[in-house]
């Protein structure tokens, strides 16, 4: 049972392996079911079991590639004491993602169109939502912001992060257009927080 189990999760990972690479190569319209199945040579049947159809397939993708991201933000700010400079070095690890190619076509350019804005928004916020919030708490009690205004905060940082990220991901010059969203971003905290 335990092999079956193995390589039912192995399968899963080669689907999502595979359509990762297609996704960010030929965006959400541009791959199809049969290119992922061509790739991994599996059988309809077999990811079909695995997941509903290319909706499905790309969330899990999603899920995977912000994992990944998550986990190198994470890894950039651990030795980080401050919150607020924990929060800045999370929000410009993040523009600068906005720069990788695969992120910019899964996260940044198909997930809201494909999702839609409002599943895109709670996915985004379930993922990182609270770790604005546990940052900005922390700085309301070091006394860098009014405690009141720490939830509208954490949602206001969020999508300011992740505007930023988007022009960054849909500009024409992702690589040139960088700086200038760093910039403006860290302008921002410093006028939100102080």
């Amino acid at each position: 049972m335990n092999r079956n189990v193995a390589r039912g999760r192995e399968t899963r990972e080669q689907f999502v392996r595979v359509a990762t690479r297609l996704f960010a190569t030929h965006g959400y319209e541009g791959t199809s079911i049969e290119a992922v199945l061509q790739e991994t040579g599996a059988s309809r049947g077999s990811l079909y079991h695995h997941f509903p159809g290319k909706e499905a397939l790309f969330v899990a993708v999603l899920e995977s590639l912000e994992d990944r991201v998550i986990a190198e933000v994470v890894g950039g700010i651990a030795e980080l004491t401050d919150p607020v400079e924990a929060l800045r070095t999370a929000c410009l690890a993040w523009i600068r993602l906005a720069g990788d190619p695969v992120v910019q076509q899964i996260v940044l350019i198909d997930a809201p169109a494909v999702l839609g804005w409002e599943r895109f928004r709670e996915l985004d916020q379930q993922s990182v939502l609270g770790q604005f919030r546990a940052a900005l708490e922390a700085a309301a009690q070091l006394g860098r912001l009014d405690a009141r205004h720490v939830e509208m905060f954490s949602h206001l940082v969020l999508v300011s992060v992740n505007e930023a990220a988007i022009l960054v991901a849909r500009s024409p010059d992702p690589v040139a257009a960088m700086p200038g969203a760093q910039d403006a971003f860290e302008e921002f905290l410093r006028r939100l927080l102080g």
